[in-house]
């Protein structure tokens, strides 16, 4: 059976041109494409602000964007394909700038040492290790290993012994700071536990089932 001349045909976005710019909608794309069409260039300018304000309320979000007004306008030229011949407020945007990527950032590959302790320890380390012997420095040193000690003790066993954190210090540092004779750390109070970051174990359990990531270090009793 032939179709009837009144058929109307439905064309499906898979059938038409891409969008440049997809949250605009392809009315937007007609709008600007008869734009182009105007032969005048002050009418075309003067519809180039009012296709604008069509867009602007069409992407409310583009408000939250540093100079917004300036962003919509790039986005005109970019439906226009940069083809655009009118009296804008701003520069117009160039297609090779538009399309470039960021540089990429950076990643430390450098594998960690030592997990528990986390990537930071070797940096503070390295700054413990620049700092001349002295009271600071075995402040500093002595800080740290409260520090270490805490995070060990989140991710390893129950107890760990002073000893075996200043081992760690040394080894981690590979030999650069040395730990002070008679250095001690503040003997931990019976009440402390730690818990992982994220698994809050103690929600709805009360003051006493709250797990305390922080550490609260208290000085034996003479």
């Amino acid at each position: 059976m032939e179709a009837s001349e009144n058929t109307i045909k439905l064309y499906y976005n898979t059938e038409v041109e891409k969008l440049q710019m997809p949250e605009y909608g392809r009315n937007v794309l007609k709008m600007v494409e008869q734009l182009k069409n105007i032969p005048d260039k002050a009418k075309r300018t003067e519809q180039a602000y009012a296709v604008v304000k069509v867009m602007e309320s069409l992407n409310p979000q583009v408000h939250q964007q540093e100079n917004f007004a300036q962003k919509l306008w790039d986005h005109l030229f970019m439906i226009a394909g940069y083809d655009l011949d009118v009296d804008a407020p701003y520069p117009k945007p160039l297609p090779e700038v538009i399309g470039s990527r960021p540089d990429p950032i950076p990643l430390n590959t450098k594998p960690i040492r030592a997990r528990h302790y986390g990537r930071n320890i070797e940096s503070i380390l390295d700054l413990i290790s620049k700092e001349p012997d002295g009271e600071m420095k075995t402040a500093m040193i002595r800080s740290l290993a409260i520090y270490m000690r805490q995070q060990y003790l989140i991710w390893n066993k129950d107890t760990v012994a002073d000893a075996t954190i200043f081992q760690d210090i040394e080894r981690l540092s590979g030999g650069r700071v040395k730990v002070p004779q008679g250095i001690e750390l503040s003997k931990l109070s019976a009440d402390v536990s730690f818990s992982r970051p994220g698994l809050n174990l103690g929600h709805g359990m009360g003051n006493k089932g709250k797990f305390n990531r922080n550490f609260r270090g208290k000085k034996g009793k003479k």
